[in-house]
């Protein structure tokens, strides 16, 4: 059977759902957690998420999307998805060379100079006053 409506499609990666097609999700998955398949209710609302991440080249439109509850499923996965996401990253930039620049040498530095000694201030003649300075107290 056709679609009555058109899939819709977001214009950018960040571009949200709009409400008519998260009741299309929610209705295609019977008001049910897409992993769980626990109902939502007023404690736990529904949280529109990417199938495919879009890092993994996942497309931002309807039929990418799913509805999952916060707590059970959402979290738990975005979760799962970041550290298999750090991982791929890590080998890519082992095998690349993209990881922080190589040390340099380090040499023996220059010497230290010895301390110098304090000079007793109280053997220096005062400074003497700005000509302004002198004029205000006459």
């Amino acid at each position: 059977m056709a679609r009555s409506v058109e899939e819709w499609i977001g214009r950018t990666d960040d571009t949200r759902p709009s409400k008519a097609c998260q009741r299309r999700i929610l209705d295609r998955q019977d008001y049910r957690c897409a992993l769980t398949g626990l109902p939502f209710d007023d404690k736990n609302k529904p949280r529109f998420d990417h199938k495919v991440p879009l890092w993994l080249g996942g497309e931002n439109r309807e039929s990418n999307l799913q509805a999952l509850r916060e707590e059970e499923a959402h979290k738990p996965k975005t979760k799962a998805e970041a550290k298999v996401r750090a991982k791929v990253h890590a080998v890519i930039d082992k095998r690349f060379s993209l990881g922080s620049p190589k040390k340099k040498m380090q040499g023996p530095g220059f010497a230290k100079s010895p301390k110098q000694p304090r000079i007793d201030k109280s053997a220096l003649d005062p400074l003497p006053l700005p000509p302004l300075m002198r004029l205000a107290r006459s």
